[in-house]
């Protein structure tokens, strides 16, 4: 096995790789290395597996096939599977914010106990902007409404979804001309899985434009809508202060960790680990209480909204495990390995699975719904509490002591700060303190040393005046590097550092779950739509260093066509066709405003990033 500081940035991810050397688990890294060399096809996006005609491949030297056995070459293949890819992402992240539309319908017909309206005034808000009517009205009754007019969303009843409308006027006029509009949000889905059957749609540039309809029927649809009723339901979060890394978890407590996505999941678990008949119980066990902590998106719904620390982002899933002090995990869906069931069996922790669209090897299924959920929640916590008593002491290792981060960006929270309006950050743009701003998003991929990317990308952007909004695991990797606490303010240049100094707040802020970048996306609309511009002509641009997931394939598409810049760390798999590439990373410039660029190492990244902005600011009359 490599050095493990080749592996990761991490002192907790380093020292916990040597114990699970040492106890003989296997992990993500180890996985990685057993599956060299990789497929050349696969890379490159030329092999294809659509139909039992083939698997086929095209070769790329041109001396094998060309073609399919269907016909379809190079371009159709390449864009085929990107466009399924996308389709994949669109639906995972929609079908998330179904979940939580779902349990809003139930709350207003008053069958989810344990789940309530913290939001009420967000939740009028948004039903305005579907056509609710809110006046003298009870809570119940415009949740129920707001909930089956978002449903219609999902349908085909309406020629564009309803969010949609937040966007610029000449951003929406040049999504109609280019017919990319999303209608509804599982049909653009629906219709992009039918385009690429065989025998549909074997036009290279026409799949392509669908798959940026079915990425913005997920950005301002899908994930928009489960960002706004996360809000409504669980509370619109507010800045405040956690901690993070393996040291969150206690020696002394029973450890409970809660991983995937979903906050509707974790909700119940926190209410029910906070019932002091509970917290008795762990104590007549000899533990001094229960603590919760989280691990990728549903720790960060978690630490948004309650200050809950986090644990780890996607590559420190199984080494939680390794620290044997975990007495259970609870997981919901999306980013949650397979394998952690396996590594568990190494330990005491009892795993399990919640979702009945999400089972996993070595995990008792305990499935929740609106209905059961509280009392689902119960039973799991009162079973890690019996479970503590089986720790295995000699096999506990917490490696660090935790640090401090701030979290809580939502878009009301960063307009409250800015004194209620966006102005005050459009005159700092517009004087230079910030050169503009940028969206760090996205996951972790073994094929990079952990967290590198992001932290030094996110160094170099600050030193250079750039205001950076993480989301997903990027939160993790900037909160245990220390950039996101007010402290950080000395790391940036001199105009951002006076802005966060005068507010309190770090020069890169933590704005929640991958799902959450359509806070980012509100926050450039309504820039946009106050300077009366379109979203390309800003200084933005978007950030995946680390990704692997298919949705954040979804979100860089839906982001490039809303007119942002998009760079990402790791190359998609679509070298196999020239005209992709170029389209991807030359031609969608001339189309949307916007394009790709792929870089691996993060200091040229910065320096590209940079660059971009800057002429931005030049095409605005601002000084650089």
């Amino acid at each position: 096995m490599p050095d493990v500081k080749d592996l990761s940035i991490c002192k907790d991810a380093q020292l916990m790789l040597k114990k699970a050397a040492e106890d003989g688990v296997e992990t993500v890294w180890d996985r990685y290395l057993k599956q060299q060399p990789p497929c050349g096809y696969c890379e490159l996006g030329l092999s294809c597996r659509n139909c039992v005609m083939g698997p086929c491949r095209i070769d790329p030297f041109g001396e094998g096939p060309q073609q399919g056995v269907c016909g379809a070459d190079a371009d159709i293949i390449v864009a085929r599977n990107l466009s399924r890819m996308i389709a994949a992402g669109a639906a995972s992240h929609s079908d998330h914010g179904r979940d939580l539309v779902e349990v809003l319908h139930k709350i207003g017909q008053g069958r989810a106990p344990g789940y309530e309206i913290k939001d009420p005034e967000k939740m009028k808000r948004l039903a305005l902007e579907y056509g609710v009517p809110t006046d003298n009205r009870d809570t119940a009754a415009i949740a129920l409404d707001l909930a089956e007019a978002m449903m219609e969303d999902y349908g085909m009843k309406k020629d564009q979804i309803t969010l949609v409308g937040r966007a610029p006027q000449q951003r929406l006029e040049l999504w109609k001309k280019l017919r990319v509009l999303p209608r509804g949000i599982d049909r653009e889905t629906s219709e992009m899985m039918h385009r690429t059957h065989m025998g549909v749609d074997n036009d290279w540039v026409s799949l392509l434009l669908q798959a940026v309809r079915n990425s913005l029927s997920d950005g301002f649809g899908g994930a928009m809508i489960g960002t706004e009723v996360s809000d409504i339901i669980f509370g619109t979060p507010q800045p405040g202060m956690s901690e993070m890394n393996l040291g969150v978890l206690k020696e002394d407590r029973v450890n409970l960790l809660v991983h995937g996505h979903s906050p509707v999941v974790s909700e119940m678990i926190c209410l029910a680990a906070d019932d002091p008949e509970l917290v008795a119980l762990a104590k007549s066990k000899g533990a001094q209480g229960i603590n919760i902590a989280g691990l990728c998106c549903t720790g960060n719904e978690l630490m948004m909204r309650r200050q809950i620390p986090m644990a780890g982002n996607h590559l420190m899933t199984e080494l939680t495990l390794v620290t044997g002090a975990v007495e259970a995990m609870v997981v919901d869906y999306q980013c949650i390995m397979p394998s952690l069931g396996q590594v568990a069996q190494c330990y005491h922790t009892r795993m399990y699975s919640t979702s009945d669209k999400a089972k996993f090897p070595f995990m008792e299924h305990v499935e929740f719904n609106p209905a059961n959920a509280k009392e689902q929640a119960y039973r799991i916590v009162r079973e890690a509490i019996e479970n503590f008593t089986r720790r295995i002491p000699e096999k506990v290792n917490i490696p660090v002591a935790p640090v401090k981060t701030m979290t809580g960006f939502s878009v009301e929270a960063i307009v409250a700060a800015l004194g209620g309006t966006l102005i005050p950050l459009i005159e700092a743009i517009k004087a230079g303190k910030i050169k503009g701003a940028v969206g760090v998003v996205g996951c972790n991929n073994p094929k990079i040393k952990q967290d590198y990317g992001h932290v030094e990308l996110i160094k170099r952007l600050i030193a250079n005046d750039i205001l950076v909004l993480t989301t997903g695991c990027v939160n993790v990797a900037a909160g245990k590097a220390g950039l996101q606490v007010p402290e950080a303010k000395e790391l940036a240049g001199p105009g951002l550092k006076e802005v966060c100094g005068a507010l309190g707040i770090p020069p890169s802020l933590h704005v929640g779950s991958c799902v959450d970048n359509s806070r980012i996306l509100v926050i450039a609309c309504a820039l946009a739509n106050a300077l009366g511009v379109d979203i390309d002509q800003l200084p933005l641009a978007g950030s995946a260093p680390e990704w692997y997931s298919e949705k954040a394939a979804t979100i860089a598409f839906y982001v490039m066509a809303s007119g942002i810049f998009t760079h990402l760390g790791v190359m998609p798999p679509i070298l196999g066709s020239k005209k992709v590439t170029e389209m991807a990373t030359q031609g969608l410039n001339d189309v949307f405003g916007a394009c790709f660029a792929v870089e691996p190492d993060p200091i040229k990244a910065a320096e590209l990033i940079t660059n971009h902005i800057l002429e931005k600011r030049k095409g605005l009359g601002l000084s650089v």
